[in-house]
Formats: C-alpha cells, sequence, structure tokens
C-alpha cells in the first residue's frame, strides 16, 4: 500500500510539471493569435462607408437625378420586351440590308458578263491601265512610269480618311505575275466597265465600301482606287484567288484526300515544292470543305496519325494543325501509289456514306514526281464509269518521264494535269484545279450568293494602312461568281472571276438599337458553320497586358464565346435555322478580363432569310427585360440638348448619316437637332430612340447647375479630390463636368474615345454603368481602372450608382452617375476612418498603425484599392494574402469562376500565315482564366488561419453602400506553407487519346443549299493542255475508256 502510495505521489508531481509545461506552450501559441475585435473593425467601416458614399452621393447629384425620374413616374410607360418579336424584327431589318448589298453585287455581276460578251481577245492588245502599285510612281527624270500615270487619291472620311478615288477604280496584279501578259490586258480592258457600275452602285448605296472584281487570271480590280505598296522585299503576296470570298463563289463544297509521294527520288528541292504545294492546296479550301493528307511511299503515314481513315472539315484550325505536321515529312523508300489510291477511294467512299462531308464534290490530289502506271484497273475498280471522284495530279520537278501517265489518270477521271518545277509555279498551277471544280457551276449559270463570317483580311492596303493607328476592321464579304456566257465556250464551263463588297461588322450592328436590348443585352449572328458574323466578344481578348486575338479572328465559333452552353443547344438551334428561346446562367467577363458578371440571360434566336446566317438576341434577366417610353416636347428637349455637357453615343444611330454626302459630317447630336427642326428633310432618323433621348435631356438637365453650384463653391472641393462628374442614361446620352482644369486630371483618357469600355459602344454600355447596374439600388460601385500595361499605374478611383426608375425588381435602370477622384484622396479617407475608437478617453485598443496587423481595402473581385504598401494597390488581394484569400474561398465569403474556355494551342497573335508557320508548334489545351466574385449575404466574417506555428486571424467586413470590404489581418503569423492565390490562367493537358478525340469530333454544321459537282454537258478533255490521251492504254480496256470519255 505504502509503495503504491509513492508511485501516485511521483505520478501526480510528474502530471504537474507536465501540465504546466503543456499550459504554458499553449499560452505561447494562443498568445501569438492577434485578437482583432470586430467591433472596432465595424466602426471603421461604417465611418468610411458614411463618408466616401457622402462625397458620391454629393458630387454625383445621384440623389437629385433620381429624384427628377420620380417626378416623371406617372408620366412614363414601362413595357416588358417581347424577345422573340424582338429578334424577329432585327432579322427582318437585316435581311434588307443585306439583299441591297447582294443587289449591288449582282449587278457588277450582269455588267463584267455583258462587257466579257461583247469583248474579242486580241493577242496583241496594248492598254495603259492603272496599276495599283505603279500609279503616280515617276522616274529620275520626273517622267511618269508605264502603267503608272497620274492617279487623283483624295482622303476620303466615309473610306476612314484613306486616300482614294470615288471616281475609278485601278489594278492590282500579284508581284509573280507580269503585268502586260496578253490575258491579263484583255481582262483589264474588258472589265473596265465596271467603273461605271461601282460608282453608280456607291451613289445608290452610300453605305457600301469597297467593291472589286477578282478575275481568274490573276489581276484584282479595286474600288474606289487605292494605292497599293509592296512589302520591304518589293513583294505583294496578295492573290484574289485563294482568298475565302473567291473560293466560296467559285466552287461548291469538296471533300479532299491529297496523297504526297515521300518516296527516295522526292527528296531535296522536289519533297520542298511539294510541302509548298501542299500548303497552296490548303489555302484554296474553305469552311464547307473536308480534307486529309496521306504521305506515301512502299507504306502509308497520315499527316496526323490520330485521324487514320476520316476527313475533317477545312476550318483555319484544321489547317494550321496539318501545315506543323507537314514539316516532319522525309523521302526515304519507294513510292507503292497503288496502296495510296485505294486507300484514298475507300477513305472518300465510306465518309461519303457517315453524311458527315460536302456531299458534293470529291477529288484525290496527287502529288509525285512521276508514275510507271496508269492503274485503270483501281479507277475502274472505284470511279467508273460515273467518275465522281475527280484526279488533279501534280508533277513535280523537271524531268517529263512519266507525265504521259499522271496526264491520263487526270483525264481519264473529269481532273487537272500541270507540272510543278519551282516553288514559283505553285501558286499558279494549283489555282488550275478551282476552274475545273467551278465548270459545273459555271455551265448551270448558277450565281450562288455566298456570304463570308466575319474576318481580317490583313494583306489589303485599307488593312494595312488602317493597322497602326484605328485597329483592323472586321468585315463580311458578299461575292457572286462571273461567268462566260458565250454558246461556244458553255461546255467548257468559263469562270471569269468573282465580284463582291465587304461589309463592316459595324456597319451591321446600326441595324441593331442597343437601347432596346438593355445595359447587359447584345445582338450575335453566327454562320451555318457555327461561326460568328458579330458578337460583342469578337474582339482582343487580354493576357500580360497584351493583347491577343484569333488569327483573321476568321473561324472563331459561337460555343468559344458562349461557353457556358456546353452540349451546343443553343448553337445548333441557330445552324439549324431555327427560331426560339434558350436561358443559361452566363459568366461575362469586363475590365479586360479581370472581373466578372454573374447573370442569367434569356436568348431568342430565328434565321435571316436570303443569307447563312442565323441572328440571336441576349437579355439579361431583371431590369434588362424592362422598357419605358417617357413623353416631353420637342421644344423642351432641343432646349435641353443645346447644354454644352451633352453628348450621344457616336457607335450608335439615331440618324443614318451615310445615306448622303452632305450628311456624312455631321455628328448625331447636330444630326438630330437638324431634322427636329426641319432642316435636313432627307435625313432617316429612329423616331423612337429619339423621343426617349429628349425625354433624358429634360430629365437630366438640372444636374447641369447643380454641378455648375459644387465647382462654384470652392471650399466644398479644396483638395480637388473628386476631378469629374459624369452621367449616362439609357439612350446613350452623356453628360459630363470637370471640377478642376482638363490638364490637371490624373486621368486623361477617361471617357475619351481612348478609354472605349468607359463610353458607349455599338455594342455595348459603358463599365461604369454596366456594374452599377449589378448593385444594390442606392449603393456605389468603386473600383481602381485597369491599364492594358502589365504594372497597373492607375491612380484614380472610379464610383458610380445605378438609378432606377421603380423600387422593384421590374423596374428598368435609366440612368448611371458617377464621380472618378483622385486614388490619394480617396485613400486619405479610409485611414482617417481607420484611426477612429469608441473609447471615452480617445485611446484606441487597435488602430491600422498598429505594426501588429495589416489593414486591406478590396473591391467585390478582390482587388486592392488601399494597403499600407502603396505599391500592393490595383494587385489581387490573394497575391498578398494567400492564406487568408484562401480561407475566404473555403468559408463561401468569396467565390472562383472559370470565365473562359479556349484551345489556347490555337490562338496565334501574328497576322501572317508566313509567321503561323514558324512558330513552335503548341500542344492542344483547354485554359481556364480565373474571376472572383463576393458573395451579396455575407457583411462580416472573422476567421482563423493554422499556419505552421501559430494561427493567424483576420476580419473581413462590408463597407456598407458600397461593393468594397476592409480586411484587418493579423501581421505577427505568417503562413508561408500556403501559396498565393493567383488570376493566371491555368491550362489543362490532355493525354494522346483525349487531343485526338478532340480532333475528331465534329460540331453540328448546315451544308450550303446549292452543290455543283457534275453536270453532263462538261467538257472533260479540258485536263491540262491535253487534247486527248497521250498514255496508250492497254488495248484491252480501249472499249471501257471509250465509254467513259463518252460519258
Amino acid at each position: 500500500m505504502l509503495e503504491n502510495l509513492n508511485l501516485l505521489r511521483a505520478f501526480g508531481g510528474f502530471f504537474f510539471i507536465f501540465w504546466t509545461a503543456f499550459n504554458t506552450a499553449l499560452m505561447d501559441v494562443v498568445g501569438s493569435e492577434q485578437q482583432i475585435p470586430l467591433s472596432v473593425v465595424k466602426l471603421w467601416a461604417s465611418a468610411f462607408g458614411g463618408e466616401i458614399k457622402s462625397i458620391a452621393a454629393k458630387y454625383s447629384g445621384s440623389q437629385l437625378l433620381q429624384k427628377k425620374y420620380k417626378e416623371y413616374e406617372k408620366d412614363v410607360a414601362i413595357e416588358e420586351i417581347d424577345g422573340l418579336q424582338l429578334v424577329k424584327k432585327l432579322a427582318k431589318n437585316m435581311e434588307e440590308m443585306f439583299h441591297k448589298k447582294s443587289e449591288a453585287v449582282r449587278r457588277l455581276v450582269e455588267a463584267a458578263e455583258d462587257a466579257y460578251l461583247k469583248h474579242e481577245f486580241d493577242a496583241d492588245l496594248q492598254y495603259e491601265y492603272f496599276n495599283a502599285v505603279l500609279i503616280n510612281e515617276r522616274d529620275e527624270e520626273g517622267n511618269y512610269l508605264e502603267l503608272g500615270k497620274e492617279f487623283i487619291l483624295v482622303p476620303n472620311d466615309h473610306f476612314n480618311n484613306l486616300p482614294v478615288n470615288i471616281s475609278l477604280s485601278d489594278v492590282q496584279v500579284p508581284t509573280n505575275m507580269y503585268n502586260k501578259d496578253p490575258a491579263i490586258v484583255n481582262g483589264v480592258y474588258w472589265s473596265e466597265s465596271l467603273n461605271k457600275v461601282f460608282v453608280d452602285n456607291f451613289d445608290r448605296d452610300p453605305s457600301l465600301i469597297w467593291q472589286y472584281f477578282g478575275s481568274a487570271k490573276g489581276f484584282f480590280r479595286q474600288y474606289p482606287g487605292i494605292k497599293w505598296e509592296p512589302d520591304e522585299n518589293g513583294v505583294i503576296a496578295f492573290d484574289c484567288r485563294n482568298r475565302k470570298w473567291y473560293i466560296q463563289a467559285a466552287t461548291s463544297p469538296k471533300d479532299v484526300v491529297i496523297l504526297v509521294d515521300v518516296s527516295g527520288s522526292m527528296k531535296g528541292l522536289r519533297l520542298t515544292i511539294a510541302k509548298q504545294t501542299v500548303s497552296s492546296i490548303l489555302d484554296t479550301l474553305g469552311d464547307d470543305d473536308f480534307f486529309n493528307i496521306i504521305a506515301y511511299n512502299e507504306e502509308l503515314h497520315y499527316v496526323e496519325p490520330c485521324l487514320n481513315g476520316t476527313l475533317v472539315q477545312a476550318d483555319r484550325t484544321n489547317k494550321e494543325h496539318f501545315r506543323e505536321h507537314l514539316d516532319k515529312l522525309f523521302a526515304k523508300g519507294i513510292g507503292m501509289l497503288d496502296i495510296a489510291l485505294n486507300e484514298a477511294f475507300n477513305m472518300l467512299n465510306e465518309f461519303n456514306h457517315t453524311g458527315q462531308g460536302s456531299i458534293c464534290s470529291q477529288a484525290i490530289m496527287l502529288i509525285t514526281d512521276g508514275a510507271v502506271d496508269t492503274y485503270d484497273t483501281i479507277f475502274a475498280k472505284y470511279n467508273w464509269p460515273d467518275r465522281k471522284v475527280r484526279i488533279f495530279t501534280y508533277l513535280i520537278g523537271r524531268e517529263a518521264a512519266f507525265a504521259d501517265n499522271l496526264k491520263w489518270m487526270a483525264c481519264a477521271n473529269k481532273g487537272f494535269f500541270t507540272q510543278i518545277s519551282t516553288l514559283a509555279d505553285v501558286q499558279e498551277n494549283v489555282m488550275e484545279y478551282l476552274h475545273v471544280l467551278s465548270r459545273p457551276k459555271v455551265i448551270d449559270q448558277e450565281h450562288d450568293v455566298v456570304w463570308t463570317e466575319a474576318y481580317i483580311d490583313s494583306t489589303l492596303p485599307q488593312a494595312q494602312k488602317l493597322a497602326d493607328d484605328q485597329g483592323l476592321v472586321l468585315m463580311t464579304t458578299v461575292a457572286m461568281p462571273v461567268f462566260s456566257k458565250q454558246n461556244e465556250t458553255r461546255s467548257k464551263g468559263i469562270l471569269l472571276g468573282v465580284v463582291g463588297t465587304d461589309v463592316p461588322v459595324k456597319e451591321l450592328l446600326k441595324a441593331i438599337p442597343k437601347y432596346k436590348l438593355g445595359i447587359h443585352g447584345y445582338a450575335f449572328a453566327i454562320t451555318n458553320n457555327g461561326y460568328i458574323l458579330t458578337h460583342p466578344e469578337l474582339r482582343p481578348l487580354y493576357e500580360e497586358g497584351k493583347k491577343r486575338r484569333k488569327p483573321n479572328y476568321s473561324s472563331v465559333d459561337l460555343s468559344e464565346v458562349e461557353w457556358e452552353d456546353r452540349d451546343d443547344v443553343l448553337r445548333n438551334a441557330m445552324v439549324n435555322r431555327k427560331t426560339g428561346k434558350f436561358s443559361m446562367e452566363v459568366k461575362k467577363t469586363v475590365d479586360k478580363g479581370k472581373r466578372v458578371l454573374v447573370m442569367t440571360n434569356d436568348y431568342y434566336y430565328t434565321d435571316i432569310k436570303g443569307t447563312p446566317f442565323s441572328l440571336g438576341v441576349a437579355l439579361s434577366r431583371g431590369h434588362g427585360k424592362y422598357f419605358f417610353r417617357g413623353n416631353v416636347t420637342v421644344e423642351e428637349g432641343l432646349h435641353d440638348l443645346e447644354h454644352p455637357d451633352v453628348s450621344l453615343a457616336d457607335e450608335w444611330s439615331y440618324c443614318n448619316t451615310d445615306l448622303h454626302p452632305e450628311h456624312r459630317q455631321m455628328t448625331q447630336l447636330e444630326a438630330i437637332k437638324r431634322y427636329l427642326t426641319g432642316k435636313e428633310p432627307l435625313l432617316q432618323c429612329d423616331k423612337e430612340l429619339i423621343q426617349e433621348v429628349l425625354f433624358d435631356a429634360v430629365v437630366s438637365a438640372p444636374i447641369e447647375a447643380y454641378w455648375t453650384s459644387l465647382a462654384l463653391n470652392k471650399s466644398e472641393n479644396s483638395d480637388k479630390g473628386v476631378e469629374v462628374a459624369f452621367l449616362g442614361t439609357r439612350t446613350g446620352l452623356s453628360r459630363i463636368n470637370l471640377f478642376v482644369g482638363p490638364e490637371q486630371l490624373t486621368n486623361q483618357d477617361f471617357l475619351t474615345a481612348e478609354d472605349k469600355e468607359n463610353i458607349f459602344n455599338a455594342d455595348h454600355f459603358p463599365l461604369w454603368y454596366r456594374r452599377a447596374a449589378e448593385q444594390i439600388p442606392g449603393s456605389f460601385v468603386y473600383s481602381i481602372p485597369f491599364s492594358t500595361e502589365t504594372a497597373n499605374k492607375s491612380n484614380v478611383v472610379t464610383a458610380s450608382t445605378a438609378i432606377q426608375l421603380l423600387d422593384d425588381r421590374k423596374s428598368p435602370v435609366v440612368a448611371a452617375v458617377g464621380i472618378q477622384m483622385k486614388l490619394e484622396f480617396f485613400q486619405r479617407k479610409f485611414w482617417t476612418a481607420s484611426r477612429q475608437c469608441a473609447s471615452l478617453d480617445g485611446r484606441c485598443a487597435i488602430s491600422c498603425d498598429d505594426e501588429a496587423i495589416n489593414c486591406y481595402l478590396i473591391d467585390n473581385n478582390g482587388f486592392i484599392l488601399v494597403s499600407e504598401d502603396y505599391g500592393q494597390t490595383g494587385n489581387f488581394f490573394g497575391e498578398i494574402e494567400g492564406a487568408v484569400m484562401n480561407k475566404l474561398l473555403t468559408m463561401g465569403s468569396f467565390k472562383r469562376f472559370l470565365v473562359e474556355f479556349n484551345l489556347c494551342s490555337w490562338w496565334h497573335s501574328d497576322l501572317t500565315a508566313k509567321a503561323q508557320r514558324l512558330k513552335q508548334t503548341l500542344e492542344p489545351c483547354d485554359t481556364e482564366y480565373p474571376a472572383f466574385v463576393s458573395e451579396r449575404t455575407i457583411k462580416e466574417t472573422t476567421g482563423n488561419i493554422a499556419c505552421d506555428d501559430c494561427f493567424k486571424s483576420f476580419v473581413i467586413q462590408q463597407i456598407p453602400s458600397s461593393n468594397l470590404f476592409m480586411v484587418v489581418v493579423d501581421n505577427e503569423c505568417f503562413c508561408d506553407s500556403v501559396p498565393p492565390i493567383t488570376m493566371a490562367p491555368i491550362e489543362i493537358r490532355y493525354n494522346e487519346s483525349l487531343k485526338c478525340e478532340r480532333l475528331k469530333s465534329q460540331k453540328i454544321r448546315r451544308r450550303p443549299e446549292s452543290c455543283h459537282g457534275f453536270h453532263p454537258e462538261e467538257n472533260a478533255r479540258e485536263c491540262g493542255g491535253v487534247p486527248g490521251l497521250s498514255a496508250k492504254p492497254p488495248f484491252v480496256l480501249l472499249p471501257l475508256l471509250l465509254t467513259v470519255f463518252s460519258r
């Protein structure tokens, strides 16, 4: 018993020592946790919120404007927008506009065909035409160069102030062609008659821009005439015949298998020429075509192994992918053409049965340095007697030993033979196949109207001249083929060329009244392939402060911008020309991709008759579904429009000032005034929009006097912290007031044309307006504008609030007002508020001046507006306090969103195909672009984070009536083990099998309605300058071949 007692005492002593040590250690850890009183932070937040809202409300005049709209509430009619009726009306407007462009092109076709019919070819014709490169050029003695006569060029505002000649067209001839070749001189001569039609078209429809005729001989006649400049090597690479609009108009959709000989005899220059030939063929394929490339020696080598046995759409993405793989080809072994032909015929036959391809023309392109046989048995098995698959043969090299066999193959299969000896011969020889494929269409005399998706042709002189100062212009082209109508050449199906005119995308937007779509609403249109014609997101995206864009913007699928529609429900319904409605939650990036707005959109869609396009309209739920009509007299409205601080959205179409040359210099405001006073009866204006502009002008007029009184009271803004007050209304009307001199403005670009995101544009409301509309009514949204540079150098804060007509959800947002103030002024207010405390003796238990804590002010997207380290201003909070941001995400105070989804490997910033081909090969991947948004329901939160050897505490408190949060963080506990949370894009890599599946997957598309694959009257003996069969086929096959050629 005594031993047990002693043992118990010993254990008790040990336990006491252990307990004491444990408590001491625990107190050390707990002691390292900085206690931040929530009540004090709440006091600071309340003080700052009250002060900054008072300043924002006072200088913006928000309460006055809200009161003025309330006074008119009884005179206003609120309507719910009928989305289906709206999209049908807009589609009808676009249909009429497209029809006008098509008629202009049709007049050019008729004039060109009549002129050619009357012309007799003269091989000795001498004709001095205006060569676009040589015009106005003189020799050393001051004399005009041959084909370079004086050509008057005058800057014209309708053509972006480029120097042009609106009386005449001029002619561009590719550098690799002789500009006095008889075929070109004769073509230029008879096509001079188009000048009169160009001018007449422009008189009938002054909204027309570039009109042109692309000749099958290679020259390009353009109106108005403009000077072309060669590149630094003296070369103009532009050839109208490999432009998308030309190929679409000249030929029907096709399935093509390209066979490339890579046997040992193809080494060196021959293989180089062969690769260039393949690349040039790819240039001639468009979005309605399908293709694959097989290299062969004694074995078959698919250039893209994963696409074994199938064809893919010839969109830009796939063509560039195959080009990159061409570089991997090398020559060795023996060429077994019979294996390759069997594979090509089988593949075309099987692909045709899937119903996925063009279901029109089919062709095999054979690129080789010779063939030892004519392979009659293969053609007899797969292609005769119908000859549905055309064979085009390209003999590489100067030797002609096997030329007869290749000629025979082409002629026996309704194709064409050509020999390519040098790299310079490639382009012209490849073009020959287009003439063959155009024959059935020409014989049918079917002038199909074709429209391209939106694109930029950076090789055109107007694009090059605009690129530096105004940015490249997105456009679509309407084109039609031009045929020979001479009866004696009917069976030859002679294509003379293609005529077309460009329609800028901004011209399409004029047919869309932005004021009817609401703050976040927009219209968009897509092609039969699902590619975008117009969409507000079809614009540069931002990556590390630099613009990045798809090459020429062509072939951008709707699913790339409306990426939340994972199942392509909206896209496929529009591709199939349906009429209907679709809804989904969307996340729209704003402010150079840094912020996200989360909303629910209702989409309405229908087809545009007479075109391959479908139109959609997106309306945001809530205020975006309502429109209101106010009513004031013209006299009242005109009086208040006269105020000097009033401006209107330049890109909105209140009045059509393009129709008459004398109106083109007018601003929209001037046009409205002259229209309302009857001084310009020819002006066509949107009466409904103008009536609402007058209403907004009257209601918002008192704010001018209010702002003026504030500006006159110097003591109110003695330190000039508030620099600008501004407002915008749903009709695109803006008012601006400066509280400092223009030269004293911290942000000189704000609300100017340079600051695109903060002014009314054709496709969006200002950023400060859009963000204010999503705030709780009566509260302000504050932000630091982001710079497009890598580092954010902004020294201002913008604050804005929305003005609603009613107090419920069905109220439309009628206007937004705001101010811009110096960042230093804003931060000073914050630090002043953060030094307050509730103690009677004025001694605060905690202060932002304390070393033990860090104080931040962040916005609802997590960006820092105030920090003790000024260099952190504008940064994402997670990059500075990764542990705290991670905890806020875990607790649900902030949410992380995926806001974009791209094939990152298929985005290039280079505009030239050559530059793209030199780029390193990039792997396909998806890219997540994260963005962060605060949870609205959370007003305050406290938290503790377990770090390595301490607990880090923090408090986050919402600033009343704002989108801001005060965050106070313990600065004595370091969480270095928690990595920062950044906004850097995250690439998701795929394994080989998934990459292959992505390449194989094809989205739903709608084929063009017309197909001209064959014609019974076609003269198939026009097959490469060979009047008959050069090779002598075996005697036993003669009856069969006679049958073949009789068809």
